[in-house]
């Protein structure tokens, strides 16, 4: 079992609330789901892919929604009306239901998702804004320091 006391930062630190409510809530729990298995790769500078291993499940029963900086996969299996019919003598092949959340990072946007091979891609890119990238600041001569000088020269 982990537990951190994140209060003392609370008294010392402004703005950085969410982020250390999000370690809070982050924490592994005895309970942790491991259902679907999962990749978090870094495919460019600011590009990544989540790949999710989806084994058995189709386009129409996996949901893909982002908002308020979490993406929220999840799958339903539709009913099959051929398992009634059907005796297994070993099933392997989960069918459960699962939701899998993530935490987005500020400016980072999912730009697509395909199924292919039993295998969930979904494709991010994290764009900052112009207003917020850094800019260099041009250093000019200071003009009210010449015009000083121009009018001393001319009394």
């Amino acid at each position: 079992m982990r537990h951190v006391d994140f209060s003392p930062l609370y008294r010392s630190t402004v703005g950085f609330d969410k982020l250390l409510t999000m370690l809070d809530g982050m924490a592994p729990t005895d309970q942790s789901q491991s259902y679907p298995p999962y990749n978090i790769e870094r495919t460019g500078e600011s590009t990544y892919r989540i790949t999710m291993a989806v084994a058995g499940f189709d386009e129409a029963e996996i949901s893909i929604e982002a908002r308020e900086h979490v993406l929220t996969v999840k799958g339903e299996k539709a009913e099959d009306t051929e398992a009634e019919t059907t005796q297994y003598l070993y099933r392997g092949i989960a069918k459960r239901a699962f939701e899998r959340r993530f935490q987005l990072a500020d400016h980072v946007e999912v730009t697509g998702a395909s199924l292919r091979n039993g295998l969930l891609h979904i494709d991010l890119v994290r764009e900052i804004p112009e207003a917020m990238k850094p800019r260099r600041i041009a250093i000019t001569k200071d003009a009210g320091a010449s015009t000083k000088q121009i009018e001393a020269t001319q009394a």
